[in-house]
């Protein structure tokens, strides 16, 4: 009886101890993994279409970025065309346009950068202290729209603001006994254009993200800090602005990213021949050289150098955002 019984205890023992074994293969295999997809199945529906649409133009078309290392001749096809190895980059970087295409496109990035983040900031930091309902969604809807209007329609009211003959501003310089200016054909103003063309678009639609932070911060660190006499400023400087600290470091990550785009659709439609010297970047260039002139393999290429460079810098700020802010992208 007892050797019975000390079998069947035994027995059971296996059992008990083979059965996290068995669960845990369950957990990493196939079957374990369907059954899920299937719990989450219109979750994945839902996200179907970015995945969809990342496959089709982003990740198929790699196939296609080895023309950046060959004469390509569209007679030939890719595989038929010789290759010349970094040849297509070597031109690009000894191009007598280089330096100035370089410094162009690092400026334009770097003044929307360190210009629209600090001003979208204060934006929704006044929006957030603002007490009158009415007031705070009339700013809303005025700094948004601009958002919504494509570069074309913007360009419009920039002439009709800026233009030298009957434009609102130079009217007003006019006014006052001085001579009118070319804003958009005038290398020295042209870049002062379109910075500030850009920040009047796109800052309302980045204060959104502000703006959402600033409201997830529980009342009660407000309320507590009320209570212990901190006036409002310091309940912004000690309250607000480290709350949305994560969100700066994502934004600023984001865009350091995208440090070598400068804005190729507003550039397009702003800049002339007078500018070309102060508004032409490496995207407008590539434009003229690689697509107006059929030369695919050296806008490739190009496309590929930034796309280098892009990813080093977004390695770089994701680490120096964890050492200097505590979080990071990944």
């Amino acid at each position: 009886m007892n050797q019975y019984a000390t079998g069947s205890t035994a027995r059971a023992a296996a059992r008990v101890s083979a059965a996290p074994v068995t669960a845990g293969a369950r957990l990493t295999g196939w079957p374990h993994l369907r059954r899920a997809m299937w719990k989450h199945r219109w979750i994945y529906l839902l996200i179907a279409p970015t995945l969809i649409y990342y496959i089709v133009f982003k990740y198929v078309p790699l196939y296609n970025a080895q023309i950046a290392f060959k004469d390509f001749q569209p007679l030939l096809g890719i595989e038929g065309s010789p290759g010349v190895g970094l040849a297509n980059l070597e031109g690009f970087l000894n191009s007598i346009y280089f330096g100035q295409l370089m410094f162009n496109t690092v400026f334009f990035s770097g003044a929307k950068l360190v210009l629209g983040i600090p001003i979208a900031i204060c934006l929704a930091l006044m929006l957030h202290e603002t007490r009158f309902a009415f007031f705070r969604n009339l700013i809303q809807t005025m700094t948004y729209l601009p958002h919504f209007r494509s570069w074309v329609i913007m360009y419009g009211i920039l002439l009709m603001m800026l233009s030298p003959g009957e434009g609102l501003v130079n009217e007003a310089i006019k006014g006052v006994g001085g001579e009118p200016i070319a804003f958009l054909t005038s290398p020295e103003w042209f870049r002062q254009v379109v910075v500030g063309s850009d920040i009047w678009k796109e800052t309302g639609w980045s204060t959104v993200l502000y703006l959402a932070a600033l409201l997830s911060i529980s009342p009660e660190l407000y309320e507590a800090a009320a209570v212990d006499g901190a006036s409002r400023l310091q309940r912004i400087w000690n309250i607000s602005l480290p709350g949305i600290v994560p969100v700066i470091v994502l934004v600023t990550l984001l865009r350091l990213g995208h440090i070598l785009e400068g804005g190729f659709t507003q550039l397009f439609v702003l800049y002339s021949l007078p500018v070309y010297s102060v508004g032409d970047i490496i995207d407008t260039w590539v434009y003229r050289s690689g697509i107006l002139d059929f030369q695919f393999s050296l806008a490739t290429a190009v496309g590929l150098f930034k796309g280098v460079i892009g990813f080093i810098l977004i390695m770089v700020s994701n680490q120096m955002a964890k050492r200097l802010a505590g979080r990071n992208l990944y």
